[in-house]
């Protein structure tokens, strides 16, 4: 089972960031709810500040930041700051 370890945050190449803004928009305001991924996730921050918890380690992320969330990860999201992200699923 995948783990807050297994989260990828890192800051995107200028080709990444021009495919994923042809990706669709999520966006959440300030609250806290579980997650479980079916399959992965690959997202680029827009706004906000969030952190992802596994119940033991936990990663934060925000503005111009690249996550990858395996297949599997069941999770808590803590989004501090309301967040605006472009994602695909796959």
């Amino acid at each position: 089972m995948p783990t807050a370890k297994d989260i990828i945050v890192r800051k995107p190449t200028d080709m990444e960031t021009a495919e994923c803004m042809k990706w669709p928009i999520w966006q959440c305001e300030p609250s806290t709810f579980d997650w479980a991924y079916t399959e992965k996730e690959t997202c680029l921050i827009l706004q906000g500040k969030v952190t992802v918890s596994d119940g033991k380690d936990s990663v934060n992320f925000g503005p111009g930041d690249l996550v990858v969330f395996p297949e599997d990860l069941e999770c808590t999201w803590e989004v501090a700051e309301a967040v605006k992200k472009h994602y695909h699923f796959g």
